[in-house]
């Protein structure tokens, strides 16, 4: 039997890549708009309560709009726009963070999507903070290297585009007033007591992000080693489908190592590294802007939310 399943913002870019996840599935039936009634708020509110699942694609202001349509008690909705990611109400959207979060995302009909530098940023501060390394008030910064599908469809035309600006040749570090629209879910699912700093850099190529978080121990409560954090970290996430925590390198294979940013640019999995010494550890993060930050993560919600395997359509 097929569950019935509306995109509300199916033309923008992560909708168009959980279509393409939907490709060669027989347990769905997508209901579609047509295009002159897009921005039609009748029919979206007609086909959201025929929908059992509305995913909402959409800006802020449209997705709380289209919350305030259902008036069906069976639609589930999973919302991939920042409106409701910090809101108790809401499953977070992360399974692997804690048996706490996949069990609600497994009952709840509210699912807010990580965002995509949240998602690599909590993937490393959540466990930290949970298993007691770092306090509530530590004072956490981060730092980040994204493509530029992420920025929407008009930056990515002007990237793809015959008059590229010479300076969009080069990584471009923006939030630089510390307001980026991510950090209050950064601050809120770990628990944080006090907003990160958060450093983000857009670059010339289409996906793929790494994240990566500096620790110098001696600010530390407890004393800690390198090893140490990778184990704490191998056993938060063991048995995870979706994150995979890489082995703890050799100093000497550090040296000569390159962390690439688009490693995993269609793949839905986010990789978790521990590199450094007993001194000062680089914490770091990968995975695909669009995939396990976006529409993958999406995807993979809606399995657990029908009771399937996770990982269908999406291996």
């Amino acid at each position: 039997m097929s569950v019935k399943i509306y995109i509300d913002g199916q033309e923008g870019t992560t909708g168009l890549k959980i279509l393409e996840r939907f490709e060669g599935r027989n347990d769905i039936e997508l209901l579609k708009i047509s295009e002159e009634k897009r921005k039609d708020s009748a029919e979206r509110a007609r086909l959201i309560n025929m929908s059992d699942y509305t995913f909402l694609c959409l800006p802020d202001a449209a997705a709380r709009e289209a919350v305030s349509f259902v008036d069906n008690d069976h639609v589930r909705i999973i919302d991939a726009s920042t409106a409701h990611r910090t809101n108790p109400a809401w499953a977070y959207g992360f399974p692997e963070l804690s048996a706490e979060h996949r069990e609600k995302i497994r009952t709840s009909n509210r699912v807010a999507v990580p965002g995509c530098y949240a998602s690599g940023f909590n993937a490393i501060v959540y466990p930290l903070v949970k298993n007691g390394i770092i306090p509530e008030d530590f004072p956490v910064f981060a730092y980040a290297t994204s493509g530029y599908s992420g920025a929407g469809k008009k930056a990515i035309a002007v990237y793809e585009g015959d008059d590229k600006p010479y300076e969009y040749g080069s990584p471009r570090q923006y939030a630089l007033s510390q307001q980026h629209k991510h950090l209050p879910e950064m601050q809120a699912i770990p628990g944080l007591k006090y907003a990160p700093m958060f450093n983000p850099m857009v670059c010339d190529y289409f996906s793929g992000m790494v994240v990566s978080i500096p620790i110098q121990t001696r600010m530390l409560p407890n004393k800690i080693t390198v090893q140490a954090v990778h184990e704490m970290f191998a056993k938060h996430y063991e048995g995870a489908n979706m994150v995979e925590v890489m082995p703890l390198m050799p100093e000497d294979e550090q040296k000569a190592f390159f962390l690439a940013s688009n490693t995993l640019s269609g793949i839905n999995k986010l990789q978790v590294f521990v590199f450094g010494n007993d001194e000062q550890i680089l914490l770091c993060s990968r995975l695909d802007n669009l995939g396990k930050g976006a529409s993958g993560a999406a995807v993979q919600c809606l399995n657990i939310m029908m009771g399937i395997d996770e990982t269908t359509g999406l291996v």
